[in-house]
C-alpha cells in the first residue's frame, strides 16, 4: 500500500509563501498514491528554475539537470528503463524557452512521459524577467516599457506538433491536477499538462484571484477532447474565460514501442556482450 508519506523529503522547501508550486508538489503526491506507484518505481527530473526544485521535496529516484534539459534525460532514462514511470517537472521558460527544441522533439517522438510545465508567466528563480508566456505589455525589472513579444501559446503549440495528450490546468484546484495527472501517466505516449500557476513574487497580474474567477472545467461541459479542430479552437481561448482540463488525446505508437528490441524487455535487462562493439569498432 503507497503512502503520501511515503514521498515526504526531509529536504527543506523554501518556495515563497502561497507560491502555486505547493499545490502542484500536492497534487503530484496525491495523483501517485492513487495511482499505486512506489517511490523506486517512480522518476522525476527537471531542469533549472523554482519549478526545477520540485523533485527536491519528493522522496523517489530524481535527477536534477541543467536549464532546458530534462526532456533529453527523461528521454534517455525510458529508453534505458521503459518500465518507469518518469515525470518531467519544469518552468515555463525552462521548458519552452531555454528546452524549446527539446520540447519538440519530444512531441515528435511520442517518448510515453509526462511534463508538468508550471507556467507562471515569468522566470521566478532569476528575480521575475518576461517569459516566452508573459503577456505583452507586462512590465518587468527588464522589460520596463513591457513585453513587446508575442506570447506562446503551449496548447496550440502541441496540437500543432501532434501531440497526443494535451492538458491544461490551475495549481488552485489539486483535485483536478491530480486527475489529469493521473490521465497523463495512464496515456501511453507524450502527455503535456500545462499548469497556470501564480508567482506571488514577481507577477502580480496573474494572481490566484485572477485564475480562479477565470477557469472552467471542460469535464463539466460536453466538450470531447478527440477533435483536433475543436481543440485547436478550444485552444485559442483566453482573458474572461481560460480552459481547464484534457484538451486532446489520441493515440500513437509510442517511441519505445518503435524500437523493436525494447518490445522484449527494458534495455537495462538485456544482456551485455563486447563482441558485437568489438566488431563494429574493428571496422571503423
Amino acid at each position: 500500500m503507497v503512502d503520501i508519506k511515503d514521498f515526504n523529503s526531509d529536504v527543506e522547501n523554501k518556495w515563497c509563501p502561497g507560491c502555486g508550486n505547493f499545490g502542484i508538489l500536492s497534487a503530484m503526491k496525491k495523483a501517485f498514491v492513487e495511482l499505486g506507484i512506489p517511490p523506486q518505481k517512480l522518476l522525476i527530473v527537471s531542469g533549472i528554475g523554482q519549478a526545477a526544485k520540485t523533485p527536491h521535496f519528493l522522496k523517489c529516484n530524481t535527477f536534477h539537470g541543467l536549464h532546458g534539459r530534462a526532456l533529453p534525460i527523461a528521454t534517455g532514462a525510458k529508453i534505458a528503463n521503459h518500465e518507469l514511470t518518469i515525470i518531467v517537472n519544469s518552468g515555463d521558460g525552462d521548458c519552452y524557452g531555454e528546452g524549446g527544441n527539446h520540447f519538440i522533439s519530444a512531441i515528435r517522438r511520442n517518448i510515453d512521459i509526462t511534463l508538468l510545465v508550471h507556467n507562471n508567466m515569468v522566470y521566478g528563480l532569476t528575480k521575475g524577467q518576461a517569459s516566452p508566456t508573459s503577456e505583452l505589455g507586462m512590465v518587468t525589472k527588464i522589460q520596463h516599457q513591457g513585453v513587446i513579444s508575442t506570447p506562446l501559446n503551449p496548447i496550440s503549440f502541441s496540437l500543432s506538433l501532434g501531440a497526443t495528450f494535451i492538458a491544461r490546468a490551475f495549481s488552485g484546484d489539486a483535485d483536478q491536477l491530480s486527475k489529469l495527472i493521473q490521465a497523463g501517466v495512464k496515456h501511453k505516449g507524450f502527455s503535456i499538462i500545462d499548469i497556470l500557476q501564480p508567482c506571488v513574487s514577481f507577477n502580480h497580474i496573474h494572481t490566484h484571484a485572477w485564475f480562479k474567477s477565470r477557469v472552467y472545467d471542460l469535464e463539466k461541459t460536453d466538450y470531447v477532447p478527440d477533435n483536433w479542430l475543436k481543440a485547436m479552437e478550444v485552444s485559442r481561448e483566453w482573458g474572461d474565460k481560460i480552459p481547464t482540463g484534457i484538451i486532446y488525446q489520441s493515440t500513437a505508437p509510442t517511441f519505445t514501442d518503435r524500437i523493436h528490441i525494447l518490445k522484449e524487455s527494458a534495455l537495462i535487462r538485456k544482456k551485455y556482450s563486447p563482441d558485437k562493439l568489438n566488431d563494429v569498432l574493428s571496422k571503423l
